[in-house]
């Protein structure tokens, strides 16, 4: 569970650097550091993922990276994208860590 929240984090971590970029040529320097700010808290809440607090930062960061669409337009879609992601990576973890329990002997 925590390797693929972790992927999609750091994921989505390289992706809002990416439409920092982007936003350089047209953006207040406001947006640019809020975008700063959310791309190292991507990039940093995977370390947290042992714990159920990571889990609840890293969906509340699903949130602004969707938001981030105001400045970049196609962070609509692609933060649309990895918040499905996001979701699919809690379903399945929880899915695998199920069956690796039926399967580990006690």
């Amino acid at each position: 569970m925590r390797m693929l929240g972790s992927s999609v984090l750091v994921m989505e971590a390289f992706t809002m650097g990416f439409a920092l970029l982007i936003a350089m040529n047209s953006s207040d320097a406001w947006q640019l550091i809020v975008g700063g700010v959310l791309a190292i808290a991507l990039l940093l809440t995977p370390g947290l993922l042992k714990r159920k607090s990571g889990w609840v930062i890293g969906s509340l960061l699903q949130i602004p990276l969707i938001g981030y669409g105001l400045v970049v337009t196609s962070m609509y879609a692609l933060g649309g994208i990895f918040a499905l992601l996001w979701i699919a990576a809690i379903v399945v973890g929880r899915a695998g860590e199920a069956a690796r329990a039926r399967l580990t002997p006690q």
